[in-house]
């Protein structure tokens, strides 16, 4: 497959089969991460492979920041929800957790460190498409929560950008319509 043709036929797979990935088959997409662009060589990227029970594990840290948000945590309302994310981790059989940590260099803007970082996710990605492999890159508001840098042993100024949920896809999904890319771009001469 021709990275054109990957970056065109890519689609986030949200369902994937419990199916065991073979670890060579992780370490690629990771090693894809690695060659990112980024500003002065300073590979912010950090990642964090949880599979098995380590993935209940972070299951366990989302339902404590999920139950510390609710009014009553033991109302039968809340109870749910937390019981519904802690499942979340467990939807694949892989978990790719990605952090950026940003370097002390003073001549690095911190900008620039996450956008490496975003860009490792999308080579991360579209390697996993081209090895056949289903992904998802989820993030939200309980990325940035401390419970999640501290779980990642991240420092101060470190903190997750993506859970990326990988396995083998289980379900085909339909080519998407995009916006043709001349609407979007404007020519300066």
């Amino acid at each position: 497959m021709n990275i054109h043709e990957a970056i065109k036929t890519r689609r986030s797979k949200p369902l994937v089969s419990d199916k065991a990935v073979p670890t060579e088959l992780i370490e690629q997409v990771i090693e894809a991460g690695t060659y990112a662009p980024n500003h002065f060589r300073t590979e912010p990227w950090r990642f964090f492979v949880l599979t098995g029970e380590g993935r209940a594990k972070l299951g366990n840290v989302f339902g404590e920041i999920i139950g510390a948000r609710q009014d009553d945590p033991t109302s039968e309302e809340s109870l749910k929800k937390i019981e519904r994310v802690q499942k979340n981790p467990l939807r694949s059989p892989v978990v790719i957790a990605v952090g950026v940590e940003p370097t002390e260099k003073h001549n690095v803007i911190p900008q620039e460190e996450h956008a490496a970082v975003h860009a490792a996710i999308q080579n991360m990605l579209l390697t996993a498409h081209a090895l056949g492999l289903g992904a998802i890159w989820r993030t939200g508001s309980i990325c940035y929560n401390p419970k999640i840098t501290k779980f990642f042993d991240l420092s101060e100024d470190g903190e997750v950008v993506a859970f990326i949920y990988l396995g083998y896809p289980d379900v085909e999904l339909a080519p998407i319509k995009r916006t043709d890319a001349k609407e979007l771009t404007t020519w300066i001469d």
